[in-house]
C-alpha cells in the first residue's frame, strides 16, 4: 500500500537526518524537511520533521545534558516564542508551492550560513534575534537550525557544550511548534504515523552518527553535509518550478 512505502521512506529520510545531526549537532530539518516534502505534501513534511525532530534532540539533550548552557536556552527560546506567531501565520496561508519553495530556498539560504561559518556575538538583544529568526523558520518551514548554529559558533562553544546547548533550544522549538500545529489543526494521521516511526529510527541515527564522528575527519565529513545540502535545495526548488 501507498503509506506503507511512505513511512518506509520517511524513515530512511529521519535515518539520514538523524545521523548527520548526531555528528555535527545540527541539520536535521536541514536534511529531513526537503527530503520528506518530496514524499508527502510540504505541510505534512514540516509537522513530521518536527515530530521526529524532538525525539531527536531530546536524544541528545538527555545524553549530554550536562554540558548545555541551560541560561543562554532560555534567552533564545524567548525570542523563539516572540517569532512563532509569524511563522504559523505564514503556514496557514501558503499553498503547497510556494511553501516548496520556501523550504528550497530556506535551505539553500542556510546552507551558504553554514559554509561561510557566520559569526555573531552572543549578548542577550543578539540571542533573542536569532531565537526570533528561528522561531518563525521552525513554524513555517520546519528549518530551524542555521541561525542558532551561528550564533552558538561565534560564542566560541566547544563541541559538546555546542551540540548540547544546540539540542535543549531546539527541542524546546519543536514542543511550542507542535503545541502550535495542534491548536492550528494542523497535524493529521500521515505526520503522527512518521512521528512514531522517527522514534526508534533516531536512536539508531545517533549510534550511528557517533561511530561516523569517532572515525572521520570533521572537516570532510562537513563538506560531505555541505553537498547534501545544497542537493536538497536544488531538488526542492526544481519540484517547486515544475509544480
Amino acid at each position: 500500500m501507498w503509506h506503507v512505502s511512505t513511512l518506509i521512506a520517511a524513515a530512511v529520510i529521519i535515518l539520514i537526518a538523524s545521523t548527520v545531526h548526531a555528528v555535527t549537532g545540527f541539520g536535521y530539518a536541514l536534511v529531513a524537511t526537503p527530503l520528506l516534502a518530496l514524499t508527502v505534501d510540504p505541510h505534512t513534511a514540516v509537522v513530521a520533521t518536527t515530530m521526529s525532530a524532538l525525539a531527536m534532540t531530546i536524544t541528545i539533550g538527555v545524553r549530554q545534558r550536562h554540558h548545555a548552557e541551560w541560561k543562554v536556552a532560555l534567552v533564545a527560546m524567548a525570542g523563539i516564542v516572540l517569532g512563532m506567531p509569524l511563522g504559523l501565520w505564514v503556514y496557514g496561508v501558503t499553498s503547497e508551492r510556494v511553501l516548496t519553495a520556501l523550504i528550497g530556498i530556506g535551505v539553500l539560504g542556510c546552507t551558504v550560513m553554514v559554509w561561510r561559518r557566520v559569526k555573531v556575538h552572543g549578548n542577550v538583544p543578539i540571542l533573542v534575534g536569532v531565537g526570533l529568526i528561528s522561531g518563525a523558520l521552525s513554524t513555517s518551514t520546519g528549518t530551524n537550525g542555521p541561525p542558532m548554529v551561528a550564533a552558538f559558533q561565534g560564542m566560541g562553544y566547544d563541541p559538546h557544550k555546542f551540540r548540547a546547548t544546540l539540542a535543549a533550544v531546539f527541542a524546546g522549538t519543536s514542543v511550542l511548534s507542535l503545541i502550535g500545529f495542534a491548536v492550528a489543526g494542523q497535524v493529521n494521521s500521515e505526520a503522527l504515523w512518521i512521528g512514531v516511526i522517527g522514534l526508534p529510527v533516531v536512536q539508531l541515527g545517533w549510534y550511528a552518527g557517533n561511530a561516523v564522528f569517532s572515525r572521520i575527519d570533521p572537516d570532510r565529513f562537513r563538506k560531505v553535509v555541505l553537498v547534501s545540502l545544497l542537493v536538497s535545495a536544488a531538488v526542492t526548488l526544481a519540484s517547486a518550478l515544475n509544480g
